[in-house]
């Protein structure tokens, strides 16, 4: 891995937090991530499962964990199972995790290989009372790809078909959206990596740079900074291509007198890091460009305040509407008449700011957690604001990460990030 290692206290804390919600005399089971195939013999690179790793900090496919925090034999409390390593794998694809450094990574002791699993799980499923069995039930969850840990499921279930199976994401979903402190250090770690490229492209864009050139430019910086790259594909989106939420083709030239917006984050140790600025190609923004710019950054400061401990994430959001109606109003882009006859389930703002202003982030870019419970501190969300003018060309976002704290404003991890619209021309400048 290009990451450090990782203090296996993370892994040892994420473990106990997530067993002393499981019912009595319980076990759960969770899946690497298969290596995708695309044809012949070319794969994909690896990617860990989220939850796999946030339990173990195992980084490698083919291995599975095994918790069962009521076991009558001690070390079978926690297990891991790994793919057995050889010389003859060394060679060919690296050396994988010995059973000394899996467990040195995780902090768990009682490390097996694959081949001893069969045996010892089926004695360790007569002995518990249920199993938990994991899955995603992400909320924004897509496409119909089968995974190693579905197949596992449905195995398990053709083979025990009378045990009682519970369910293990929606208690991974409170685990996971409440960071550690090792976590928080990780992820401010994938955002200094974050500014450390956008810094670098402040000097590097002009007339008629290439969008996929400045992508060049951030992948240089990541890749140089031990990250896999970006987090999520990036959007490099000059002009009119703004006003398009998911651009991702950035191969369009950079024009004189358009504004960039550019989505993007390194990733870091797995965890994700979410970025939005908006920059003049020529450095400086019009008038009008630097009105709309400020009342997006208007909006983001005072969202920002709104995210404390207690408060609904459907409240936050309708009060995140009524923010950005008021700038809109001072744009001159909808009027008061316009919010008089609007219809309360698409308000006169969503005609220029059509999507939500916040979502969990951790391990994944759009992180799990729950979307009815009140936030609690350390939880981690992005603040998004936008306005989108098609006919102007215009499209501005302004994006950090901030963290809940118990009381007061967010910590913002992307606080060292330019973000004033006179701060941005004077760095391209």
């Amino acid at each position: 891995m290009k990451y450090h290692s990782i203090n296996c206290q993370l892994f040892i804390n994420n473990r106990s937090r997530f067993t002393k919600l499981l019912n009595k005399n319980s076990l759960a089971i969770f899946n690497s991530n298969d290596i995708f195939n695309t044809g012949a013999d070319s794969t994909l690179p690896f990617v860990q499962h989220r939850d796999i790793f946030h339990l173990s900090g195992v980084d490698q496919e083919e291995s599975i964990l095994v918790l069962f925090p009521d076991c009558k034999k001690k070390s079978h409390r926690e297990i891991l199972f790994l793919k057995e390593t050889n010389e003859h794998i060394a060679v060919w694809e690296g050396e994988k995790l010995t059973k000394e450094r899996a467990a040195e990574v995780s902090g768990i002791q009682t490390i097996y290989w694959l081949d001893q699993f069969d045996t010892i799980f089926r004695e360790l499923v007569m002995e518990s009372n249920h199993v938990y069995l994991n899955s995603n039930e992400h909320l924004r969850k897509s496409g119909e790809m089968e995974t190693r840990e579905d197949r596992f499921v449905k195995k398990f279930k053709e083979d025990f078909s009378n045990h009682s199976i519970l369910r293990s994401a929606p208690i991974m979903h409170k685990v996971r959206s409440v960071k550690d402190s090792i976590e928080l250090d990780l992820m401010q770690k994938a955002c200094d990596i974050t500014e450390k490229g956008f810094r670098r492209i402040l000097g590097f864009i002009k007339k008629g740079k290439m969008e996929f050139e400045i992508e060049a430019e951030l992948m240089h910086e990541f890749l140089s900074n031990r990250s896999k790259g970006f987090a999520y594909t990036p959007i490099i989106a000059s002009g009119s291509s703004a006003c398009v939420l998911h651009y991702i083709e950035n191969n369009k030239p950079c024009n004189d007198g358009d504004v960039i917006l550019m989505d993007f984050g390194a990733e870091y140790a797995n965890y994700s890091s979410d970025l939005t600025r908006c920059v003049p190609v020529n450095g400086r923004f019009s008038k009008r460009q630097k009105e709309v710019y400020n009342s997006v950054l208007h909006v983001k400061n005072e969202a920002t305040k709104l995210l404390v401990p207690g408060i609904l994430l459907d409240d936050y959001h309708k009060n995140v509407g009524e923010l950005m109606q008021e700038q809109l109003i001072k744009l001159k882009l909808i009027s008061l008449n316009d919010v008089k006859k609007q219809d309360k389930n698409w308000p006169a703002y969503k005609k220029y700011f059509m999507h939500g202003t916040s979502h969990y982030i951790g391990l994944d870019t759009h992180d799990v957690g729950s979307w009815t419970k009140p936030i609690e501190q350390n939880m981690v969300f992005t603040v998004e604001p936008g306005i989108y003018i098609p006919k102007e060309g215009l499209g501005i976002r302004i994006e950090d990460d901030v963290v809940v704290q118990k009381s007061g404003s967010p910590k913002n991890l992307m606080e060292n990030i330019p973000i004033k619209a006179e701060e941005i021309e004077d760095l391209m400048n």
